[in-house]
């Protein structure tokens, strides 16, 4: 950071020598934090700022009679610290913000190359005109990434109109995708590095959670949504599939062990992508284990099917057998989750040392931190279709059984609800690919097939369906079954085919639990709405679980969600 950059800032600001000694102020500095009387040449920092240290930091001090945050930082200069000074009293302090045009290549691709400069220069004009009219400063620092700095008492503003920059963007007419952009923005840090550090967590999440959105982090804690009503952006490179699989190899090569684990009440789509995990450790020759605690109804084919492979003999444990065994060493595989809350046994998330992370869901502000390999990919189609990716480039001769290449593909299946929603070029290739390992689609329908009781249950909550607000299905789940959880999701499903449904919720009581299982076609974001009530999903596809309530009022709350939901878009 240079002499010229901080005449930009929006904020006071001086660079320094190791002495103290200013060597540069800017304007805000001179009108805010200059002496009014007496000595103004020659000044050190340390006439102005009682107790400067120049070790990086924060100081709290009275300037001029008003209360500052003295912030000091290390300049490019290397022995000069840059003093960000910011006014509480005022109001006037800094916020760090990330934007990322999350679908850079793809709007790359969809124009002709003689196109693609003017593309650029009006994307990096827009961008820098919208953030320099609130008073900030804007760095495009790699293609696609630009810094911002803004004073704090802006972001208000920024709220009310929704970052209008994502809709500007989103109208350029060059081409046949529209830019999309993901915002991350860090404020009340102890000292500027740690809201920087805010800003990439927030943009991290904004991007797990399918990108074109802003997530604005206040505290370790406190996170604001804004926008993600758009689909997930599609990310069509196999560039990060390869990347991925080759750090899963080389991380079950250095592993003496792997355990895998998906979540709690598995589906298809876990147990399938663990299927297809424990077929790539198995041709490393590492010992592996596939961590399940119950064998549900939904996943009992398939299950069946794999243990009488003698491929899969001890292959499943249980949590507490996990925990027992896991070493220091081990690998955890985390599989169709990247919430800890959500895994099958949680406390192995917290003991294991080295861990990686394979996930489909849009991510929550508790995802799960610390791995040591993440793939995450919200515009997926489901886990398996992840896994089945690495598989294709991982050019190492790994061999499929018939049984684990239809799980794979039964986990793309029951996640796409028949190729319906969120199928992209990727999910047909690998469709594709584990048709020619021998997956066979006869045998993949029969691993759907419910019991007579499960089937009549399902026929009446959706017989049962109330419609509210016009074109939303709601309907609760009376009748014992094994396994509610498939269920209610299975019968939200159904729903939608009715006509003029384009939302349906579903509630049943379970373990002293509420659980609502929520699907949309499109028109209404319900992994926002049920968000509110404290679960999380896809835009099309989502959960939560409610304590301490009885249906009736679940019911009512969530209408009442529903309605703010409304008002709120």
């Amino acid at each position: 950071m240079g002499f010229d950059e901080i005449i930009y800032y929006p904020f006071a600001c001086a660079v320094v020598d190791d002495d103290g000694a200013i060597m540069r102020t800017n304007t805000a500095f001179e009108e805010n934090i200059m002496p009014k009387s007496g000595k103004k040449s020659n000044l050190n920092i340390t006439d102005i700022v009682e107790g400067y240290k120049s070790e990086p930091g924060r100081i709290d001090a009275e300037i001029n009679g008003d209360d500052y945050l003295v912030y000091v930082c290390p300049s490019d200069d290397g022995d000069k610290k840059v003093m960000f000074i910011r006014d509480e009293s005022k109001g006037d302090g800094v916020l760090l913000g990330i934007a990322l045009v999350d679908n850079y290549s793809e709007v790359q691709e969809s124009i002709e190359e003689s196109r693609y400069p003017h593309l650029v220069a009006v994307i990096d004009r827009k961008i820098n005109d919208y953030f320099n009219g609130f008073g900030g400063v804007v760095r495009k620092y790699e293609n696609d990434k630009y810094l911002f700095i803004l004073p704090k008492a802006k972001l208000e503003t920024l709220k009310e109109t929704k970052f209008e920059i994502m809709d500007i963007l989103g109208k350029i007419d060059m081409g046949n995708i529209p830019v999309t952009l993901s915002i991350g923005i860090g404020i009340n840090g102890s000292v500027l590095s740690q809201s920087m550090e805010f800003a990439r967590g927030a943009l991290d999440l904004a991007l797990g959670r399918g990108g074109n959105q802003v997530v604005i982090k206040e505290s370790e804690e406190q996170y604001t949504f804004i926008g993600g009503d758009g689909k997930e952006v599609a990310q069509n490179s196999r560039v990060k599939a390869r990347v991925k699989a080759y750090g899963l190899v080389e991380l079950i090569l250095s592993a003496p062990d792997v355990m895998i684990m998906g979540h709690r009440n598995p589906d298809l789509d876990a147990l399938g992508s663990a299927a297809g995990v424990y077929a790539i450790v198995s041709f490393f020759g590492k010992p592996c284990h596939i961590v399940l605690n119950r064998v549900t109804t939904s996943i009992s084919p398939l299950y069946n099917r794999l243990i009488e492979d003698t491929k899969y003999k001890d292959a499943f444990i249980d949590g507490d057998t996990a925990l027992k065994s896991i070493k220091k060493k081990t690998l955890l595989i985390v599989l169709d989750t990247s919430r800890k809350s959500l895994c099958e046994c949680s406390e192995l998330v917290d003991k294991a040392k080295k861990l990686v992370v394979f996930d489909h869901h849009r991510k929550s502000k508790d995802y799960i931190e610390g791995y040591a390999l993440t793939y995450h990919d919200p515009g997926a189609s489901s886990t398996a279709e992840l896994v089945t990716e690495m598989l294709m480039y991982m050019n190492k001769g790994i061999k499929l059984t018939k049984t684990e290449a239809e799980g794979l593909l039964a986990g793309i299946t029951v996640d796409t609800k028949n190729y319906a929603f969120k199928t992209g070029v990727k999910t047909f290739e690998a469709a594709a690919f584990l048709k020619r390992n021998g997956a066979d689609t006869i045998a993949v329908r029969r691993l759907f097939q419910s019991s007579f009781e499960d089937y009549t249950a399902k026929a009446e909550v959706v017989k049962n369906a109330k419609v509210f607000n016009g074109n939303m299905a709601i309907s609760i789940l009376k009748k014992k079954v094994e396994n509610p959880v498939v269920l209610i999701a299975q019968a939200a499903d159904e729903m939608l085919s009715i006509e003029g449904i384009e939302v349906s919720y579903v509630l049943c009581e379970f373990e002293g639990k509420v659980l609502i299982s929520a699907r949309s076609l499109g028109g209404v974001n319900v992994q926002k709405l049920m968000e509110k009530l404290g679960g999380g999903g896809h835009q099309t596809g989502a959960a939560a679980q409610l304590n301490d309530m009885d249906i009736k009022s679940a019911v009512k709350l969530l209408k009442e969600k529903i309605t703010e939901y409304l008002n709120e878009n």
